[in-house]
């Protein structure tokens, strides 16, 4: 270990087992002869197994998320490997859920809800429950300091479907009990007067450099934001060419019609056909340096898309983007279909996680005592608890699922066989009906029933690859001196897109940071992407990428950008980092359609729409069935795939005593 190292604090007792990856994320076959199994002494992955005494995986540090030991077994059949064979376990279940997310979670809640005395096993080849909805909690000098590192809010519950609300109203969800718990969403940064930033990289902008103070981002003077003053003060202290500078400035706040000459319509009609990056390079003629400031900030807000240059001058001017202002085309509200529910979100400390627990005790409620949303927040899930015997719904973790397979036709069947595998072991149970609420492009190498068009369908889910980071600091004392509540990074040095202090949230017995004293987790996010290809090739590129990336590069690059940004004001890397998470999502988020490179589909063309169609006894859940990645449209499609088995197969006509088919 170099010199430099050790002042980063490399050697600093923070777990950094690197990553095991896949032979296949690295282009190279896998055997068809044999399932990888992850060397377990070196895999940062929960010890022994569920029903192991101490297991809690939410204690772990390093590289979380999709960790090494979820994904070689998935990664080998997709490559071709064929799991037919394999030990019966005797059980028999009414309905088996794949994917213990927050739709398969979901699933195994309306079914219960429908029948319930209906018995549920959930599977998932994670060594924790809630998906993309991660937990990362830090012992900190004898305090507990609780993260997240995935899906973060639930928007807007009033705007939830009935089914939506009515199951977070049975599983504790209070709003009112909440928001007034929780306080503003800014509270922390306003008292203390914080802003964002940038950080500059010395190796493309000539100087490690945070610039606080930077102006609303995205939204220019002649809305009433932002004054070009304010954006000359800021934009004088960077580190970037003059011209550069004054380029960025007249992005932000002059007010001039870039498409002079063309008529209302025909404006609308070329936004939608350009990428926002050239439209600000060939009509509103900015610098090409500027591109680099804004392109990892584009995908906030905007789904499915990679970055500038996969999003359409439309989507970028939907959602506040600058550089539209003068066009006099009235800008569509933002979230339109929320709008009356503004300013409603919750966010547990962590984040969704917060939300899958409260499932979890409704479920199996000897694995998290309590009642209340307050009551939740600090206690630990006793993960013993959760695949019992004697319990009417079970959830058996780090078990992926190999093959789904009707017994008889899909048309006549009696019944579902469902082989996972399990420390490298395939084992097989039965269900009464099944439901796949896992990454849907996997389903058609896990279920050979599924009809060709509808595999093709299905495989066009191609989700964006997402990072999201908890550093916790044993103080922010020196982001309090600086004034910064976070930054970008516009370089490629510092690895990550963005970090910043997030909504600090006190609820029940657990208590959030109050002053620059007192412990906090900042969050940090990345889209690994590559400009110049397609949104889905970009995914794809960026996937590759980050399952090549082990977790010492990224925790270096970390350090190296906290040692850059607050180091001016005393902070020291070493000494003043308590711990550190990355929570890798490979298969992150799920997109929709994109105009720049999709038809424009009937609403029964939708591939996601065809991909979801049930199959016999399998029904398609998961929000890649609704493409869109909110944890509503995740219970939405729960509910509508539950329903299609309940009231089409297990008990026809159900609302109809007199008609049910026994």
């Amino acid at each position: 270990m170099n010199n430099e190292d050790k002042t980063l604090g490399m050697d600093r007792d923070i777990s950094r087992r690197d990553v095991i990856v896949g032979a296949a994320a690295l282009g190279v076959g896998v055997a068809a002869s044999s399932l990888l199994v992850p060397d377990t002494a070196s895999a940062q992955m929960a010890p022994g197994t569920q029903d192991t005494p101490g297991y809690y995986p939410p204690e772990l540090q390093g590289m979380r998320g999709s960790h090494p030991g979820s994904f070689e077994a998935a990664h080998a059949i997709r490559d071709g490997k064929v799991v037919d064979s394999a030990e019966d376990t005797g059980e028999h279940y009414d309905l088996v859920v794949v994917g213990a997310g927050m739709s398969g979670l979901g699933a195994a809640y309306f079914f219960r809800r429908a029948l319930p005395h209906g018995r549920v096993l959930i599977l998932d080849n994670h060594d924790d429950f809630g998906g993309h909805a991660r937990r990362n909690e830090f012992m900190v000098d004898g305090r507990k300091v609780i993260g997240y590192g995935g899906t973060m809010y639930i928007l807007s519950p009033d705007a939830y479907t009935v089914e939506g609300r009515q199951l977070l109203a049975d599983v504790g969800i209070n709003k009112e009990r909440f928001l007034k718990a929780a306080g503003p969403r800014n509270a922390l940064t306003a008292r203390f007067n914080l802003k964002q930033g940038i950080l500059f990289d010395k190796e493309t902008f000539g100087a490690d450099k945070l610039v606080v103070g930077q102006p609303s981002r995205g939204f220019n003077a002649s809305r009433g934001q932002t004054s070009p003053a304010e954006w000359k003060a800021f934009l004088d202290h960077t580190p970037l060419h003059k011209d550069v500078r004054e380029s960025f400035l007249r992005m932000n706040t002059e007010s001039k019609d870039y498409l002079a000459g063309l008529g209302r319509e025909d404006r609308e009609k070329t936004l939608r056909s350009i990428s926002y990056t050239d439209y600000l390079l060939k009509y509103a003629k900015v610098h090409p340096g500027v591109i680099p400031l804004i392109i990892k900030t584009s995908h906030g807000g905007i789904n499915g898309v990679a970055g500038l240059d996969t999003v359409s001058a439309w989507g970028a001017f939907e959602n506040g983007r600058p550089g539209f202002d003068g066009l006099g085309i009235p800008r569509p509200p933002y979230r339109r279909w929320m709008s009356d529910h503004d300013g409603d979100d919750l966010h547990f400390p962590d984040g969704n996680h917060g939300l899958a627990r409260l499932i979890v005790r409704w479920l199996i409620p000897e694995a998290l005592p309590g009642q209340t949303q307050e009551d939740s927040v600090t206690k630990r899930v006793d993960y013993t608890k959760l695949d019992v015997p004697t319990n009417a719904v079970r959830l058996r973790l780090s078990s992926t699922v190999a093959r789904v397979t009707h017994i008889g036709s899909p048309e006549k069947s009696s019944g579902v066989n469902v082989i996972y595998v399990r420390g490298g072991k395939p084992f097989r149970v039965q269900a009464d009906a099944v439901v796949m609420a896992g990454y849907n492009a996997m389903i058609p190498y896990i279920a050979p029933e599924v009809p060709e068009a509808q595999k093709a369908a299905l495989h066009n889910a191609v989700r964006m690859p997402l990072v999201y980071g908890t550093v916790v600091l044993r103080n922010w004392e020196p982001m309090a001196k600086l004034g910064s509540s976070g930054f970008s990074c516009p370089g490629p040095t510092f690895w990550w897109d963005s970090v910043g202090l997030d909504w600090t949230v006190s609820l029940g017995d657990y208590q959030a940071a109050q002053s620059p004293s007192d412990p906090i987790p900042l969050h940090l996010s990345k889209v690994p992407a590559q400009p110049g290809l397609s949104a889905k090739d970009q995914f794809r590129a960026g996937r590759a990428q980050l399952l090549a990336t082990d977790f010492e590069t990224i925790e270096r690059a970390t350090r190296r950008m906290f040692q850059a940004a607050f180091g001016p004001a005393g902070f020291d890397p070493a000494r003043d980092i308590a711990g550190i998470t990355v929570n890798r999502h490979p298969h992150g988020y799920a997109g929709c359609a994109n105009e720049l490179y999709d038809p424009i589909w009937t609403p029964e063309e939708r591939p996601w729409v065809r991909g979801r169609k049930r199959v016999g006894r399998i029904a398609i859940a998961n929000s890649d069935a609704g493409a869109i990645c909110l944890t509503q449209c995740a219970f939405d499609q729960a509910h509508r795939a539950v329903t299609e088995l309940v009231a089409d197969v297990l008990q026809p006509m159900q609302q109809y005593p007199w008609g049910v088919q026994n």
